[in-house]
């Protein structure tokens, strides 16, 4: 039976997710792309979307997770205690940075796009995979 709870909590925060990111249009890459253009005709809407996020997960971190070490499943919760910065990090970041700004897509919401069948996102989510996959063999080998 816990199976199939932890199965329903999954599947409800992946569909909240989704909705929300659909609502806010983060699944729009012109809308994405309009502000990230901060030069040009800039659209601040996604601050405001970008603001609400972090005030619920700030406010959810604070309330049900700062002090706990195990998830109310019994996994133990790992937070990164580091506030190093590492070239590791600034390349990766450089890395996400680009891609997002070229395409407008992030990962979460071309995930939420896969069914809008439009060939890009497939594209997106396939280079995204051998992004990784590539990224694997890299660090396995340096």
């Amino acid at each position: 039976m816990q199976k199939y709870f932890k199965l329903f909590i999954a599947l409800s925060s992946g569909t909240l997710f989704g909705l929300g990111l659909m609502i806010s249009q983060m699944v729009d890459p012109a809308k994405v792309i309009s502000f990230l253009d901060v030069f040009g005709d800039w659209d601040p809407s996604m601050a405001l979307v970008m603001i609400g996020a972090l005030i619920v997960f700030g406010s959810g971190f604070w309330l049900l997770l700062k002090n706990k070490t195990h998830s109310f499943f019994g996994k133990a919760i790992n937070i990164c205690q580091s506030s190093e910065l590492t070239p590791k990090l600034y390349i990766g970041s450089a890395i996400f940075g680009i891609g997002w700004g070229i395409t407008g897509i992030c990962p979460g919401p071309a995930i939420a796009n896969v069914s809008s069948g439009d060939i890009k996102i497939y594209v997106f989510i396939l280079v995204m995979i051998l992004g990784m996959k590539t990224s694997e063999w890299v660090k396995k080998r340096v």
